[in-house]
Order: structure tokens, then sequence, then C-alpha cells
């Protein structure tokens, strides 16, 4: 008997058209290709690439997405493939992000994105140690991976926007730009490791659990049958093994150089195993002499492997150096909120030609980054 005739093409809705001549487009032809269904008889707001970690809050900002009548895929980036039993890299966290993706009824795909997280945060990272400097891979992974490479990729492949499980928000102001904000949960929130972001960047985010706290984001988990419920949250720098630290990633990239410990008056007073592993405020791994008052790091020299250890007052100033300045949509002047580290309190300070002036001393640390944030 003579064959059917074939199905009629689907609407064009039905696709992601990758742009030929792309290189994430050529990368990704197979997610390109034809997506998603469309929801007989809803209308899609927006199609949406989740970054799925496999932890708990990703999973859940994808099933708000999914809530929201979007058309969903979510995505979880293969970035580093030495040794991991800790962070978002596991390949456990892989399948985790998967088994979330099937109970969502989504697509799920996972991008090998490992030679730019060598390039833009692993190899950054051991620089900065043998600069005597203290690196943030978390920030530079979002600066250079989520921010950069997966939201070019998503746009390249039709997405409106790409959505994350960070704590924090994006609001919109009356002129008609957009801000990172605090989280409802001040204890969780992440905007400071969104601190880079421009408004091109910002108004393609969406960052669906922003206004939950983490028990209201387990509570959504739990109540919608996914495993990753009672997750752990992750900790440490992905690429660091719990087992074997950072002493152990970094020697077999650098050597550690053994350094001496002097006080404010330029007498020795202990010995650091490596010099590369101290940081400005640290004060545990240095072999001090005995003393009645704790001290600190206050200065990390690398050309003369020297640290320079000081009392708690010592290790206070009332100026900090800052450069690379990023403004949400142009400069201003003022007092700020400044927050130094991620779960540190923001401290008020004004901000004037490169430096930061305290209100009131604040501690040491290496040069740091600024951005404007609401």
């Amino acid at each position: 008997p003579p064959r059917p005739p074939p199905p009629p093409p689907p609407p064009p809705d039905f696709f992601f058209k990758a742009k030929d001549g792309n290189r994430d487009a050529q990368e990704s032809r197979g997610l390109g290709d034809v997506y998603k269904r469309q929801i007989k008889g809803v209308r899609v707001m927006a199609r949406v690439m989740v970054a799925m970690s496999g932890g708990v809050d990703s999973s859940v900002a994808a099933a708000l997405a999914c809530e929201s009548n979007n058309e969903v895929v979510g995505v979880t980036l293969r970035l580093w493939g030495g040794e991991s039993d800790s962070g978002c890299c596991s390949v456990s966290d892989v399948d985790d992000a998967r088994r979330a993706a099937n109970a969502l009824g989504i697509e799920h795909h996972v991008f090998n994105l490992g030679d730019d997280f060598e390039k833009h945060v692993v190899s950054p990272y051991v620089e900065a140690h043998s600069a005597g400097l203290t690196p943030n891979p978390c920030i530079e992974c979002n600066r250079h991976i989520k921010f950069d490479r997966l939201l070019n990729r998503a746009k390249s492949l039709g997405f409106d926007k790409i959505v994350t499980g960070h704590h924090a928000r994006v609001v919109k102001r009356k002129d008609g730009t957009s801000r990172i904000a605090r989280a409802k949960d001040e204890a969780k929130d992440q905007s400071y490791v969104l601190y880079m972001l421009h408004q091109d960047q910002i108004s393609s985010l969406h960052l669906p659990i922003g206004d939950m706290t983490k028990d209201q984001v387990r509570e959504k988990a739990n109540s919608l049958g996914l495993r990753v419920a009672t997750k752990p949250d992750s900790q440490d720098v992905c690429f660091i093994t719990r087992e074997k630290g950072r002493a152990d990633f970094l020697g077999k990239r650098i050597p550690l150089t053994p350094g001496r410990v002097i006080d404010e008056n330029g007498v020795e007073v202990g010995q650091v195993e490596a010099i590369e592993l101290v940081t400005v405020g640290q004060r545990r791994g240095m072999l001090l002499a005995g003393g009645k008052e704790p001290r600190y790091a206050t200065n990390v020299n690398i050309e003369t492997a020297t640290v320079t250890v000081g009392t708690p007052d010592q290790l206070l100033v009332k100026k900090t150096e800052f450069r690379d300045p990023i403004w949400s949509e142009k400069k201003i002047k003022g007092e700020f909120l400044v927050q130094t580290s991620a779960h540190g309190k923001p401290k008020q300070a004004s901000v004037e030609d490169g430096l930061l002036r305290w209100e009131e001393p604040h501690q040491r640390m290496s040069l740091i980054h600024i951005s404007e944030q609401k």
C-alpha cells in the first residue's frame, strides 16, 4: 500500500535556529536544531536556558521557570576533568542535575567548557597565588564561563534568558536599567559574586529564588519530589579536593617556597611552609613563637618570601586600594556600603581616585575590585 503522507512541519516557534559561523552554535548544533515541545493551549512566555549545577537551588530555579510557562531547557557545565570530591564539578553533580531535569520533564544537556575553565579560572587561580594575591575562582567562573561563554551560547541558540540558582535578585529601576540586588535570605546572599555583570548581561538574567529563603527552597524541592531537596550546599573550590587540599593542588603546578615570618619591627618570629599559601588576614598555618595576643598576616612579600604579622589593631587600615570599577550604568560619587568578602558585612566607605576611605578602620586585604549594587 502507498505510504501515508509525511506529517506537516512544526510551527516556526518549535525551532531554535543556530547562527552559522558562530562557535557556540557550531558546538551545540544538536541543541539548536529542534527543541522542546510547545505546551498545547498555553502561551509560552520565554525560552530560557537554566544552568543546573546538580544542587537544590538551580533545580528549584528550573522548576519555577517551568511554572511561569517558560519553555525551559536545563544545561549542566562540565568544567573540570581532574580530581573532584566537592563543589559543583563532580560526576555525581551532573547525574543529580540530569535526574532533576527528568523529574521536571525538561530537556537536559551537558556542555563541555573545560578548556575555557582551565584558561580563565584555574590558571589565574594558580597565578594569583604565585603573586601573593587571594583569588576568588567562583567570581572568575561567573565572569568568564556562566555569563560570557554560556550566555553567548544561549543567545546564539535563540534563548531569551538564562536562569541560575543564585541567591540574589534583579531589580528594574524607573529609568529602565537593572541592578543586582541582595537576596531575601541574607545568610545565603550571593549578590557579591555577581558584581561584574553589565547591563546587557543583567537584562538577560533571571534569578527565580532570590525572593526565597533557603528553607523555602528546600521545602519547594521536597514538595516536587526532587532528590536534591536535602543535598548539602557546596562550600569548597570545585577543583580542589577536600582530601588533598590546596597545597597539594598548587604544589603540582608551581614550586612552593618556604618563608620567614617577621613582626612589625623586622624580628623573625616564625616560618611558613609555603609563602604562596598565605593571604593577608590569615592567622592559622604559620609556625609562630608563643605570644599572648593573636597575630595575623598584614603583608605577604613573594619576592623576599616574607610574611609580616601584627596584632588585630595592626591589621586595620583607614583606606584600601581598588581597581577596575564596574558601574551598573554610570559612575556615581558619594558614600557606599562596601562588602569585601562573600559573607562579610557591608561597611560604610567613600570612593575616590582608586581608594576606598573607610568610615571606621577596616581589615587589610589584597587589592580588590568594586561595583555598584543595590
